[in-house]
Protein backbone atom coordinates (compact mmCIF):
# COMPACT_ATOMS: atom_id res chain seq x y z
CA UNK A 1 0.00 0.00 0.00
CA UNK A 2 1.22 3.75 -0.92
CA UNK A 3 2.41 5.60 1.99
CA UNK A 4 0.82 9.08 1.67
CA UNK A 5 3.80 11.11 1.98
CA UNK A 6 5.13 14.50 -0.63
CA UNK A 7 7.78 11.70 -2.12
CA UNK A 8 4.92 9.12 -2.97
CA UNK A 9 2.88 11.81 -4.57
CA UNK A 10 5.92 13.40 -6.36
CA UNK A 11 7.03 9.94 -7.52
CA UNK A 12 3.34 8.94 -8.91
CA UNK A 13 3.22 12.43 -10.91
CA UNK A 14 6.47 11.83 -12.54
CA UNK A 15 5.89 8.46 -13.65
CA UNK A 16 2.34 8.91 -15.08
CA UNK A 17 4.31 12.68 -16.38
CA UNK A 18 7.00 11.00 -18.13
CA UNK A 19 4.26 8.56 -19.71
CA UNK A 20 2.13 11.21 -20.94
CA UNK A 21 4.89 11.86 -23.72
CA UNK A 22 5.06 8.59 -24.72
CA UNK A 23 0.86 8.41 -24.93
CA UNK A 24 1.04 8.04 -28.90
CA UNK A 25 -2.62 6.58 -29.87
CA UNK A 26 -3.83 7.82 -26.45
CA UNK A 27 -3.04 7.03 -23.09
CA UNK A 28 -4.58 3.58 -22.76
CA UNK A 29 -1.26 2.51 -24.85
CA UNK A 30 0.52 3.36 -21.94
CA UNK A 31 -1.38 0.82 -19.75
CA UNK A 32 1.23 -2.09 -19.25
CA UNK A 33 3.66 0.67 -18.12
CA UNK A 34 1.12 2.11 -15.58
CA UNK A 35 0.30 -1.65 -14.48
CA UNK A 36 4.10 -2.59 -14.21
CA UNK A 37 4.50 0.45 -11.99
CA UNK A 38 1.49 0.57 -9.96
CA UNK A 39 0.86 -3.09 -9.64
CA UNK A 40 4.08 -4.71 -9.57
CA UNK A 41 6.83 -2.46 -9.03
CA UNK A 42 4.85 -0.49 -6.43
CA UNK A 43 2.13 -2.48 -5.16
CA UNK A 44 -0.03 0.43 -4.68
CA UNK A 45 -2.92 -1.16 -6.63
CA UNK A 46 -4.11 -5.15 -7.09
CA UNK A 47 -3.53 -7.10 -10.58
CA UNK A 48 -7.76 -7.14 -9.22
CA UNK A 49 -8.16 -3.43 -9.21
CA UNK A 50 -6.06 -2.17 -12.04
CA UNK A 51 -8.23 -4.45 -14.54
CA UNK A 52 -11.24 -3.21 -13.03
CA UNK A 53 -10.20 -0.03 -13.03
CA UNK A 54 -9.51 -0.31 -16.87
CA UNK A 55 -13.26 -1.92 -17.14
CA UNK A 56 -15.34 0.45 -15.69
CA UNK A 57 -13.71 3.74 -17.11
CA UNK A 58 -14.01 2.16 -20.79
CA UNK A 59 -17.22 1.27 -20.33
CA UNK A 60 -18.31 4.66 -18.93
CA UNK A 61 -18.98 7.43 -21.46
CA UNK A 62 -16.82 10.14 -21.68
CA UNK A 63 -13.20 10.16 -23.04
CA UNK A 64 -11.12 7.34 -23.09
CA UNK A 65 -8.41 8.70 -20.39
CA UNK A 66 -11.11 8.35 -17.88
CA UNK A 67 -9.13 5.63 -16.79
CA UNK A 68 -6.21 7.38 -15.73
CA UNK A 69 -8.70 9.17 -12.72
CA UNK A 70 -10.14 5.75 -11.59
CA UNK A 71 -6.65 4.29 -11.22
CA UNK A 72 -5.37 7.72 -9.39
CA UNK A 73 -8.56 7.10 -7.20
CA UNK A 74 -7.76 4.08 -6.45
CA UNK A 75 -4.06 4.18 -5.38
CA UNK A 76 -5.51 7.58 -2.89
CA UNK A 77 -8.15 5.32 -1.64
CA UNK A 78 -5.81 2.40 -0.85
CA UNK A 79 -3.03 5.59 0.67
CA UNK A 80 -5.91 6.36 3.09
CA UNK A 81 -6.91 3.24 4.45
CA UNK A 82 -9.80 2.16 2.41
CA UNK A 83 -13.58 3.36 2.02
CA UNK A 84 -14.39 2.04 5.75
CA UNK A 85 -11.53 5.02 6.75
CA UNK A 86 -13.48 7.99 6.45
CA UNK A 87 -12.89 11.13 4.83
CA UNK A 88 -9.38 11.06 5.14
CA UNK A 89 -9.25 8.45 2.95
CA UNK A 90 -11.68 10.16 0.45
CA UNK A 91 -9.67 13.34 0.46
CA UNK A 92 -6.84 10.85 -0.98
CA UNK A 93 -8.40 9.56 -3.28
CA UNK A 94 -9.56 13.18 -4.79
CA UNK A 95 -5.98 14.01 -4.39
CA UNK A 96 -5.05 10.77 -6.56
CA UNK A 97 -7.01 11.73 -9.39
CA UNK A 98 -5.57 15.16 -8.94
CA UNK A 99 -2.33 13.77 -8.99
CA UNK A 100 -2.87 11.58 -12.10
CA UNK A 101 -5.12 13.58 -14.40
CA UNK A 102 -2.87 16.14 -14.25
CA UNK A 103 0.59 15.12 -14.86
CA UNK A 104 -1.06 12.03 -17.38
CA UNK A 105 -3.07 15.55 -19.22
CA UNK A 106 -0.18 18.83 -18.79
CA UNK A 107 3.11 17.59 -20.69
CA UNK A 108 1.19 15.72 -23.36
CA UNK A 109 -0.86 18.62 -23.99
CA UNK A 110 1.69 21.12 -24.04
CA UNK A 111 4.10 18.54 -26.79
CA UNK A 112 0.64 18.08 -28.92
CA UNK A 113 0.39 21.84 -28.93
CA UNK A 114 3.62 22.74 -30.40
CA UNK A 115 4.52 20.05 -32.39
CA UNK A 116 1.15 20.33 -34.23
CA UNK A 117 1.92 24.00 -34.76
CA UNK A 118 5.05 23.48 -36.29
CA UNK A 119 4.07 20.42 -38.46
CA UNK A 120 1.12 22.57 -39.86
CA UNK A 121 3.46 25.15 -40.50
CA UNK A 122 5.72 22.50 -42.15
CA UNK A 123 3.42 19.79 -43.40
CA UNK A 124 5.10 19.37 -47.09
CA UNK A 125 8.31 18.58 -45.15
CA UNK A 126 9.44 14.90 -46.57
CA UNK A 127 10.60 14.33 -42.32
CA UNK A 128 6.94 15.26 -41.39
CA UNK A 129 5.28 13.16 -43.67
CA UNK A 130 7.37 10.38 -43.11
CA UNK A 131 6.91 10.46 -39.18
CA UNK A 132 3.23 10.53 -39.69
CA UNK A 133 3.42 7.58 -41.92
CA UNK A 134 5.98 5.83 -39.18
CA UNK A 135 3.53 5.93 -36.10
CA UNK A 136 0.70 3.99 -37.11
CA UNK A 137 2.39 0.48 -36.67
CA UNK A 138 3.62 1.87 -33.25
CA UNK A 139 0.13 3.08 -32.45
CA UNK A 140 -1.47 -0.45 -33.56
CA UNK A 141 1.53 -2.25 -31.31
CA UNK A 142 1.02 -0.62 -28.35
CA UNK A 143 -2.60 -1.12 -28.44
CA UNK A 144 -2.18 -4.93 -29.11
CA UNK A 145 0.25 -5.13 -25.95
CA UNK A 146 -2.80 -2.84 -23.89
CA UNK A 147 -5.29 -6.10 -25.29
CA UNK A 148 -2.99 -8.61 -24.30
CA UNK A 149 -2.39 -7.44 -20.79
CA UNK A 150 -6.28 -7.09 -20.19
CA UNK A 151 -6.46 -10.13 -21.32
CA UNK A 152 -3.82 -11.73 -18.78
CA UNK A 153 -6.24 -12.83 -15.66
CA UNK A 154 -8.51 -14.77 -18.57
CA UNK A 155 -5.98 -17.33 -19.15
CA UNK A 156 -7.90 -20.36 -18.15
CA UNK A 157 -9.94 -21.83 -21.21
CA UNK A 158 -11.71 -24.74 -19.69
CA UNK A 159 -13.17 -21.51 -17.70
CA UNK A 160 -12.99 -18.54 -19.95
CA UNK A 161 -13.68 -19.96 -23.35
CA UNK A 162 -17.16 -17.27 -23.46
CA UNK A 163 -15.20 -14.60 -23.02
CA UNK A 164 -12.58 -15.53 -25.79
CA UNK A 165 -15.47 -16.74 -28.48
CA UNK A 166 -16.81 -13.09 -27.36
CA UNK A 167 -13.48 -11.40 -28.28
CA UNK A 168 -13.62 -13.30 -31.44
CA UNK A 169 -16.66 -12.86 -32.62
CA UNK A 170 -16.54 -8.65 -31.65
CA UNK A 171 -12.74 -8.85 -33.43
CA UNK A 172 -14.19 -10.15 -36.66
CA UNK A 173 -17.82 -8.30 -36.92
CA UNK A 174 -15.03 -4.85 -36.38
CA UNK A 175 -12.89 -6.24 -38.96
CA UNK A 176 -15.89 -7.59 -41.75
CA UNK A 177 -18.60 -5.38 -40.47
CA UNK A 178 -20.15 -1.79 -40.31
CA UNK A 179 -21.80 -2.57 -37.49
CA UNK A 180 -21.23 0.15 -34.68
CA UNK A 181 -19.36 -0.67 -31.56
CA UNK A 182 -21.90 0.70 -29.52
CA UNK A 183 -24.01 -2.34 -30.58
CA UNK A 184 -21.13 -4.81 -29.82
CA UNK A 185 -20.62 -3.23 -26.26
CA UNK A 186 -24.34 -3.28 -25.46
CA UNK A 187 -24.05 -7.26 -26.44
CA UNK A 188 -21.18 -7.56 -24.65
CA UNK A 189 -23.10 -5.66 -21.36
CA UNK A 190 -26.28 -7.66 -21.83
CA UNK A 191 -24.20 -11.37 -21.72
CA UNK A 192 -22.55 -9.94 -18.94
CA UNK A 193 -25.58 -9.15 -17.25
CA UNK A 194 -26.85 -12.60 -17.99
CA UNK A 195 -23.74 -14.11 -16.39
CA UNK A 196 -23.08 -15.58 -19.83
CA UNK A 197 -19.48 -14.20 -19.83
Amino acid sequence: MMVPNAANWLDLFTHFASLSLLAVGGAITTAPDMHRYLVYQNGWLSDAQFTSSIALSQAAPGPNVLFVAVLGWNVGLNAGGGPAAGWSAWALAFLGVLVTMVAILLPSSVLTYSATRWAHQNRELRAVRAFKTGMAPIVIALLIATGWLLTGSHDHPARDWPLWMVTVCATLLVWRTKLHLLWMIGAGALLGALGLV
